[in-house]
Order: C-alpha cells, then sequence, then structure tokens
C-alpha cells in the first residue's frame, strides 16, 4: 500500500504534469507493486478467519463480535485523526475551505464510517468487514473447493454493474454508496476462493500442491504482460485506463494467482523474520498517509523527477511510519489503535468483571 500510494502525484494522478519518459519508470514500478492489490489481502483476511473458525468454532453473532471489536474500534479512530489531520495536506495545496466544509458535514462523516473515504487507504476496512458478514458463505467454499471458480463470476458481474452504476449515477451523493455495494457483494468471489482455498489446503498434500507452481507463474506472467500494456496506455495518456478490460481482468485475478503461489509454497522453511514483522502490518497500513502526506508537501516545493519523488516517498514512510508503530505498540494507552493493544474499555473491563464474578 505504501508503495501504491507512492507512484502517483499528491492528486492521486499518474504524474500527468510530466512527459512521458520521466512517468516510465513509476509506472514501471507501480505496475511490479500493484500485482499484491488490496484484493490480495482481503482473500488473506478470509482464509485466516475461515481457518481460525475451523479451529476454534464460534457463533455467528461471537464471531461478528470479535471482528467489529478489532477493525471497527481502531478504524473510528483513525477516521477520526484523518479527518482533522487532512487540514494540513489542504492547506498546503490550497484546498482547505473543501475540507472545513466536509468537518461541518454530517453527511460527509456518513461517508467517512461507511465508505471510509477519510483517506485513500481507509475504505480497505469497511469492505473487509462486510465480506466478514457473510463468511457463512465461505464455509461452504471450503467444504466445495469448486465453488471458488464463481469469483469469474463475480468479477464479470461487477464489471457489468460498475458500467451501469457509474453511467445512471454519475454526480449523484447515491454513486460511492452504489459503488461500495456492488464492490461488496460481487467480492464475495474473493471470499469464496479463500474458503475453496483453504479447502484445498486441507484436503491435499504439499507435494501435490507445489505441482502447480510452474503452471501458476506462467499464467502470472500473462497476467503481468497485460498490466504492461495498461501501463504502456498510462504512460501515453498520463491517466489510469479504466475502461481497458485487459487491465481490469489482469487487476482482478493477479491477487488470486498470488496467493495460490503463496499457498502451493506455504510449507517451505520461510525466514522467521517475516512472523515477526507481520503483526506491524496493520499498523503501517493505518499509520502511513501521515507520512505520505507530509513528504508530498516537502516534495512540492522541490525540483525532483517523478521516479525521485516515488523513491523518496517510499523509503522515507516506510522508515518513519514503522518507526511509529514500534513506538505504538510500546505505548500501553495507544497500542491498541495499531492492533498491537487490549482495546480501551472492552478487554479490561471483561477482565476486570470477570474477576469481579470470581470474587464473589
Amino acid at each position: 500500500m505504501v508503495g501504491l500510494h507512492s507512484t502517483s502525484d499528491s492528486m492521486g494522478q499518474p504524474f500527468t504534469q510530466y512527459d512521458q519518459a520521466e512517468r516510465v519508470l513509476p509506472m514501471l514500478l507501480r505496475a511490479v507493486i500493484y500485482t499484491a492489490r488490496t484484493e490480495l489481502f482481503l482473500i488473506i483476511s478470509i482464509f485466516l478467519l475461515l481457518m481460525a473458525l475451523d479451529k476454534r468454532p464460534k457463533t455467528y453473532g461471537a464471531t461478528i463480535a470479535v471482528q467489529a471489536r478489532r477493525l471497527l474500534v481502531p478504524f473510528l479512530f483513525w477516521t477520526v485523526f484523518y479527518a482533522f489531520y487532512n487540514l494540513i495536506k489542504a492547506g498546503a495545496f490550497g484546498y482547505q475551505d473543501a475540507v472545513f466544509q466536509a468537518l461541518a458535514s454530517p453527511f460527509e462523516w456518513v461517508g467517512y464510517v461507511l465508505l471510509g473515504s477519510v483517506k485513500y487507504h481507509m475504505h480497505f476496512i469497511p469492505t473487509l468487514f462486510g465480506l466478514i458478514l457473510m463468511y457463512p458463505l465461505f464455509i461452504i467454499a471450503k467444504r466445495y473447493p469448486i465453488l471458488g471458480l464463481l469469483v469469474f463470476v463475480c468479477l464479470l458481474i461487477k464489471r457489468d454493474l460498475d458500467a451501469f452504476v457509474f453511467s445512471h449515477f454519475w454526480g449523484t451523493e447515491a454513486l460511492p454508496y452504489l459503488v461500495r455495494g456492488v464492490k461488496i457483494v460481487t467480492y464475495a468471489g474473493y471470499g469464496l476462493i479463500a474458503g475453496a482455498f483453504l479447502g484445498l489446503w486441507q484436503q491435499t498434500t504439499a507435494q501435490w500442491r507445489e505441482r502447480f507452481v510452474p503452471l501458476l507463474l506462467f499464467f502470472a506472467a500473462l497476467l503481468f504482460t497485460i498490466k504492461l500494456v495498461a501501463t504502456w496506455k498510462t504512460v501515453e495518456t498520463g491517466k489510469w485506463p479504466f475502461d481497458y478490460a485487459g487491465g481490469y481482468y489482469a487487476d482482478f485475478l493477479m491477487p488470486i494467482v498470488l496467493f495460490a503461489v503463496a499457498l502451493a509454497l506455504g510449507h517451505r522453511n520461510w525466514p522467521m523474520i517475516l512472523t515477526r514483522l507481520a503483526p506491524y502490518s496493520f499498523g503501517i497500513y493505518l499509520c502511513h498517509p501521515i507520512f505520505l502526506d507530509l513528504i508530498e508537501i516537502w516534495v512540492s516545493g522541490e525540483t525532483l523527477s517523478p521516479i525521485g519523488q516515488v523513491s523518496v516517498k517510499i523509503i522515507a514512510a516506510i522508515v518513519l511510519t514503522s518507526a511509529l508503530v514500534w513506538i505504538l505498540e510500546r505505548t500501553r494507552v495507544l497500542g491498541w489503535t495499531v492492533g498491537l493493544g487490549p482495546l480501551p474499555n472492552f478487554e479490561n473491563s471483561d477482565k476486570k468483571t470477570k474477576r469481579g464474578m470470581r470474587d464473589a
């Protein structure tokens, strides 16, 4: 996510104001980084949830309550934080009046909470929680892995519904909510593929799974070739090629192939450093815009090429964000904001209540 958000300009565009030649390296880097799209993390999250439920079954209500506490409580904290933090970047780039109007608008706050629209990366949590609400469907795919193929049907439906919604509701306040609704419902396909992968993991041997790695890499190469075509279109036009069907399917299928490769090679001995660093990923995801905004403000006053801007943003944002998350982890009061500490007034109060009941 840090790399993705660093490979565009401060307005989220592909360095439109620069020459084609200067867009080449940033867009090629983006093509590589963006193979691991948000959808990959959705698959991972659902896969791990289903695996946990398989080992320790819970009722639907208990599962949703736990996930709401883990996801939505930190989400609400950072939503409020970024709503006001946006004033810093807005002041630097001259659109602070729009941010002040948004802060005073109840409708905008509804969007912040339901859509995660307060900051470009926050949409992931409401989308993930929407998928978690449908997890019983994904358990069926765990038992019948063939249902994972429905992800292709879901992507076909998504593209068609998106075209209808954008063409008929463009400019209306309902548009972002309809787009998000279509996204969550059709992204159920990724939940089904996560369930199917867990079923295959449980029903097959490591040796059987590893046989498919060459085939998976072949399809990954084909998809990446299509992504390069989309990248070329971006370099040529200075615009994201939203209307390019090949790029659409390459983008949305690549996360499935990447996860399949990880699954096929999961039995190997991987460096323990990956396990030790994994808990910090949620915090880095939540916090990186803090520094990315500040770096973009600084970069705007410098004469750096697009690849120079991208390099500075990626390196500085990762280093500074990692340091912040490490500090928050060691702060008892704020560790929960990055998923590395007990939630305030929830876990502690539960423990006190249980101790009181035992004492009584």
